[in-house]
């Protein structure tokens, strides 16, 4: 194979002074998106993957290629101004890998990610690019432990709560905090980085079973050499990533992210994928899915046990084999190994190992329905995302508590200031209002640790952290900065959020809401230079992806 960037001799002058050889022109040249970083545990652990995926890219005749593309640690900008720039990011990786792989003209491309935005950043980038790719996760934490209880960085947010209601004592607060984050890796819940990366699996743009391996385990480097491997075969029989992900595989990446209780990001990134590789998808495809995909792990926020927990009684393969034999999942797709999921699957055992709780069967799941239910009302006509695992009731009518920044309401939060019943509306966050659709865990993780999770509800234009839980409804569209019902909310209007219903209401007569609407008037924007002002005039709104391209 020649890559057409190098057909030129002019242009192997400049590939000769990285050490080409005339015979290196005949092989694959493959791009290593490589988000290695310092910034955050989630990525400081790497660039040993990025130096094994390397190799076996050598070892299987091609020529590897790498670069780097930046993250945003969630879990460190969370509940500060810097949380505006995660979603951002996403973007500016996509845009990192679709403009290195065109501009180098790479014959495939491996992206590596940790954190958060680092997965649907990278597979739109794949998507547009639309060259033979896989996607290698870094892998997931290992659990902290403090007095016999296994902790995650969410523990640390709600601890926050938990010591300002009195719940705590600082001995405990400050064991949390060293204790929470005991290695490198992704948050270790099935949070927004586990969701993402299993859905990979499912989606078939990972190897089965690498998504929940730790990062500092060795199997991790091993499953990142042999992703390496896959990949250049599939270069040689020309797969490429939109022969994978289409429709009937986007299905059964929303089946497993159901069944496994995963994150309500993945309603927002999924939405940008396909967008990106110009498959048909809509808010509606994720209420259609929820309807007859039971949840069947019983993971954290919501849950007992920890990403590798899962890892250990069988991942995400066990999962989707009982999807499989359930009839819930679409078995003719295509694979990056180029054999279907089905055929993938063959060996892998019918039932979990016994003694285990971990995954329930099919018949017998935690709840018979999907957690992630599509709201609509006169608050969200272009619909908002319920996450309804761990609660009670899935109802609440209550006073309006209402807050125009995120701060305002956390320290609401924590002043007491927030009672049983209570409605927090926490808007202008949105895709443009915020601008960037900052995520709410330090405001939902406060509640939890007040006692409140299953006691109060949360509305916001804005998202949740894949480690919220409670009555939270979020990516409530249209947004309160172009004129959405949310921004009309009134201190004490009653609110009414129904998931069984899949109903947001703004309990208030239609005259009144018209007569607010006539008054309001678009607040001036916060950024008007920069990224986030690039951003804010681009971004599509929540229920299209808040995409800018």
């Amino acid at each position: 194979m020649i890559t057409k960037g190098v057909e030129r001799s002019p242009n192997r002058a400049m590939f000769r002074a990285l050490g080409y050889r005339s015979e290196d022109f005949d092989k694959p040249m493959i791009g290593i998106a490589n988000g290695h970083s310092t910034i955050t545990p989630c990525n400081a652990g790497l660039q040993p993957l990025a130096d094994a995926a390397a190799d076996a890219i050598r070892a299987a005749g091609a020529n590897p290629q790498m670069f780097g593309v930046p993250t945003i640690s969630d879990g460190m900008s969370m509940g500060t101004e810097g949380m505006k720039y995660s979603l951002v990011s996403r973007e500016v990786i996509a845009d990192c890998v679709e403009t290195t792989v065109q501009g180098q003209w790479m014959d495939g491309v491996l992206v590596i990610g940790g954190c958060d935005k680092n997965k649907p950043g990278g597979m739109i980038g794949i998507a547009r690019a639309n060259v033979p790719a896989v996607y290698v996760y870094g892998g997931t934490i290992k659990p902290g432990n403090w007095k016999g209880n296994d902790l995650s960085i969410v523990s640390a947010f709600e601890a926050v709560g938990a010591i300002k209601a009195g719940h705590m004592s600082q001995e405990d607060f400050d064991g949390i905090e060293r204790h929470a984050c005991p290695s490198t890796g992704a948050c270790g819940g099935m949070y927004t980085a586990n969701t993402m990366s299993s859905s990979f699996e499912a989606l078939g743009m990972s190897l089965l079973g690498s998504s929940l391996m730790a990062n500092v385990d060795e199997e991790k480097r091993s499953s990142a050499a042999a992703s390496a491997t896959v990949l250049v075969e599939a270069v040689r029989k020309g797969i490429r990533p939109r022969d994978i992900i289409t429709r009937e595989s986007v299905e059964n990446a929303i089946a497993l992210v159901m069944a496994t209780g995963g994150s309500t990001n993945a309603v927002l990134h999924y939405l940008a994928i396909c967008h990106a590789a110009e498959v048909e998808w809509t808010l509606d495809d994720f209420e259609r899915i929820r309807k007859k995909v039971p949840v069947i792990c019983d993971l954290k926020p919501s849950g007992r046990y920890m990403a590798v927990d899962l890892h250990r009684q069988g991942g995400v393969p066990q999962v989707l084999k009982l999807l499989l034999n359930a009839g819930l999942l679409n078995p003719g797709c295509m694979t990056i190994t180029g054999r279907t999921i089905a055929d993938e699957l063959a060996d892998v055992p019918d039932h979990p190992p016994e003694g285990q709780d971990v995954v329930r069967p099919v018949d017998a799941p935690l709840y018979q329905e999907g957690h992630l239910a599509i709201l609509r009302g006169n608050l969200a006509e272009g619909g908002a995302v319920a996450k309804i695992t761990g609660l009670k009731s899935t109802s609440i009518t209550g006073p309006a508590r209402v807050f125009n920044d995120e701060q305002s309401a956390l320290d609401a939060i924590l002043s007491g200031a927030i009672r049983p019943g209570d409605v927090l509306v926490l808007r202008y966050l949105g895709p443009k209002g915020g601008p960037g659709m900052p995520e709410m865990l330090a405001p939902t993780s406060a509640i939890v640790g007040r006692g409140l999770g299953d006691k109060v509800g949360l509305i916001t234009d804005g998202r949740f952290s894949g480690g919220s839980w409670g009555m939270l409804v979020g990516h409530v569209t249209p947004e309160a900065f172009v004129g959405g019902t949310i921004a009309l909310v009134e201190e004490g209007d009653q609110i009414t959020i129904d998931a069984d219903r899949r109903l947001l209401q703004l309990d208030v007569p239609a005259e009144e809401i018209d007569r607010r609407r006539r008054a309001w008037r678009q607040p001036a924007p916060r950024y008007t230079r920069g990224v986030l002002a690039k951003f804010a005039a681009l971004a599509s709104p929540a229920n299209e992806g808040a995409v800018t391209g």
